[in-house]
C-alpha cells in the first residue's frame, strides 16, 4: 500500500487535507497554527485506490528541545516511513521564505515529492498562485482544496508511477450485537444458544488498546515505553498530546493497536476549543477500544477525575486496567497501596476487583505485568457461558432467594441466556420485569461475577417479559 506523508509549514491546511483523504474528521483542525504536534496515520482511499496517509506537525526551523523542536523530530520520523511526500503550501499567501527553505531541504531527502498548492478555490487567482509555486523547483504544482476536495483527480494521475499492487485493507471494528425485541423473543425457551456461531473472534486482528488519563499522568511516556521508540512527544508540559495517536505493536506474538490520547480534565475547566476537540477525540478512542488502560499518578492516586474516567469506561462496556504510574518515586508504598485499594472498593463499587498494576513508564518497569493483566481481562471480557448452565444456576439462585412478590404473586424467573460478549451481556425472562428491584438485579450480577469468574469487567443484564401463550 502506498504511504503518503503530508508536510508543510504551520497552518497551510495539512490536517484538513488529511481528513478529506481519510473521509473522516480524524485530525483536529483549527485556524491557529501548531495544532498538530505528533504525526498521525490512517488508511484512506483516493478514488479507487487504498492508500495510507500520515499527517505531520508544521515544519519549524527549530533544532532544540522546545516543543517546536520536538515537533520537527516527529515530522522527520514520519518522513522515513513515507513512499511519497506531499509538500503543501498556502496558495493564498503565496511562497514564503520558510516554504523555500523546506523545499530546498526536501530536495535533499531523495524521496519522490509532489507540490500541492492548497486553498485554490478562487478561479480568478488560480493562475497567479500556480505561477508562484514554480519557483520552488519541485516540478509542476497541483492545485487542490482540502476543504472542498478539489484536485484529487490530478493528484491521482500524478501518483500513477508509484502505485504498487495492493490488496483491499479495511479497519472496521465491530464487537457489539444489536438485538431488537423480536430477536430476543426468538431465543426464549431454547435449550441452548450458540453465541459462537454469531460472534466470531478473530485472533489475527489487533486488540485495540486506548491509553487514557488526566494530563501529565505519563500516558505518552507509557506508549513510548511499550513501543520501544519515541513515537509520541513527551515532556513536563501538560497537554502536549492533542490528537489520538495510534500505533501497531506486537507483544509476544499477539498484535495490538495502541492509541495515546489527550489528557482528560473536568468539563468546567475546558475553555479552549482545541482542548475540547482533543477531549472529544479521546472519548471516541474509548468507544472504539477493546481494552482501556487508565494511567494514574502514584503520587496523587485516584482523584475525582480519575474515578469519573473509570466510571465512563465501565459505562461504555470496555475492559478496564489501571496503571499506577511513577511508582518508583513513591516513598511509603505499603500505605499508598492500601489507600489505593480502599479507593477502588468504595468508589468503583459497580465493578469489583478492577485489575491494577504499579509501574514506572519512565524506567520501563512492570510493563510485561501490565500487558499480561490486560490480556487476562480481555479473555474474561470475551467469556461465554452456556445456556444450560445459566438456567440451572438461575434455578438455584431463585430457590435460595426469590424476588419480592408482585400483587401477592411470585415474580417468576423463567429463562436466561447470554446474548453478547464484550462485555458479557445476559437476557432474563420473568413475569414482571419492571417490578424487579435494583437490589435483586445487583444480587444476580454479583452472583454471576462470583460463580463464573467475571471479576473486574462490566456485566450487563437485560430484562424481558415472559410471553403469555393465552393472551390472544
Amino acid at each position: 500500500m502506498l504511504t503518503l506523508a503530508i508536510i508543510g509549514r504551520p497552518n497551510v491546511g495539512k490536517s484538513t487535507f488529511f481528513n478529506r483523504l481519510a473521509r473522516k474528521q480524524l485530525a483536529i483542525v483549527d485556524d491557529r497554527p501548531g495544532v498538530t504536534r505528533d504525526w498521525r496515520e490512517s488508511p484512506a482511499r483516493l478514488l479507487d485506490r487504498d492508500i495510507r496517509i500520515i499527517d505531520t506537525a508544521g515544519l519549524e526551523e527549530r533544532f532544540d528541545d522546545s516543543i517546536q523542536g520536538r515537533m520537527r523530530k516527529q515530522t522527520e520520523a514520519a518522513l522515513a516511513l513515507a513512499d511519497v511526500i506531499l509538500f503543501v503550501i498556502d496558495g493564498r499567501e503565496g511562497v514564503t521564505s520558510l516554504d523555500e527553505h523546506f523545499a530546498h531541504w526536501l530536495r535533499r531527502q531523495n524521496k519522490p515529492t509532489l507540490l500541492l498548492v492548497n486553498k485554490c478555490e478562487n478561479d480568478a487567482q488560480h493562475d497567479a498562485m500556480m505561477a508562484n509555486a514554480y519557483t520552488l523547483n519541485l516540478g509542476d504544482p497541483i492545485a487542490i482544496s482540502g476543504a472542498h476536495g478539489l484536485g484529487l483527480d490530478t493528484l491521482y494521475m500524478r501518483l500513477t508511477p508509484f502505485w504498487p499492487g495492493q490488496e483491499q485493507d479495511t479497519e472496521e471494528f465491530h464487537d457489539t450485537l444489536r438485538w431488537n425485541d423480536d430477536d430476543l423473543d426468538a431465543l426464549e425457551g431454547k435449550d441452548d444458544f450458540d453465541l459462537t456461531a454469531i460472534i466470531k473472534q478473530d485472533d489475527t486482528k489487533p486488540i485495540r488498546v486506548a491509553i487514557v488519563g488526566r494530563p501529565n499522568a505519563g500516558k505518552s511516556t507509557l506508549m513510548n515505553a511499550l513501543l520501544g521508540e519515541d513515537r509520541v512527544m513527551t515532556g513536563p508540559e501538560a497537554g502536549l498530546t492533542r490528537d489520538a495517536i495510534a500505533a501497531d505493536w506486537d507483544w509476544h506474538g499477539r498484535k495490538f493497536r495502541l492509541v495515546d490520547t489527550a489528557g482528560l480534565r473536568k468539563k468546567g475547566k475546558i475553555n479552549d476549543p482545541i482542548e475540547k476537540m482533543a477531549v472529544d477525540d479521546s472519548m471516541r478512542a474509548i468507544r472504539l477500544s477493546q481494552i482501556v488502560i487508565l494511567v494514574v499518578d502514584a503520587t496523587q492516586l485516584m482523584e475525582k477525575q480519575d474515578l469519573q474516567i473509570a466510571a465512563h469506561v465501565i459505562a461504555e462496556g470496555r475492559a478496564l486496567i489501571i496503571a499506577v504510574n511513577k511508582w518508583d518515586i513513591v516513598n511509603d508504598r505499603t500505605e499508598q497501596l492500601s489507600e489505593f485499594r480502599y479507593q477502588l472498593e468504595t468508589s468503583l463499587a459497580q465493578v469489583r476487583n478492577v485489575p491494577f498494576v504499579t509501574l514506572s513508564a519512565l524506567r520501563e518497569t512492570n510493563l510485561d505485568k501490565l500487558m499480561q493483566a490486560a490480556l487476562t481481562t480481555y479473555t474474561l471480557w470475551n467469556k461465554r457461558v452456556s445456556t444450560g448452565k445459566l438456567n440451572r444456576w438461575l434455578e438455584g439462585k431463585y430457590s435460595a432467594y426469590p424476588p419480592p412478590l408482585v400483587n401477592g404473586r411470585p415474580n417468576r424467573m423463567r429463562y436466561m441466556t447470554q446474548i453478547n460478549i464484550r462485555p458479557p451481556t445476559f437476557a432474563l425472562w420473568l413475569s414482571h420485569p419492571k417490578e424487579l428491584p435494583e437490589t435483586y438485579q445487583r444480587y444476580l450480577l454479583n452472583a454471576l461475577r462470583e460463580d463464573y469468574d467475571l471479576h473486574g469487567i462490566p456485566v450487563r443484564l437485560l430484562k424481558k417479559k415472559k410471553k403469555n401463550p393465552f393472551a390472544n
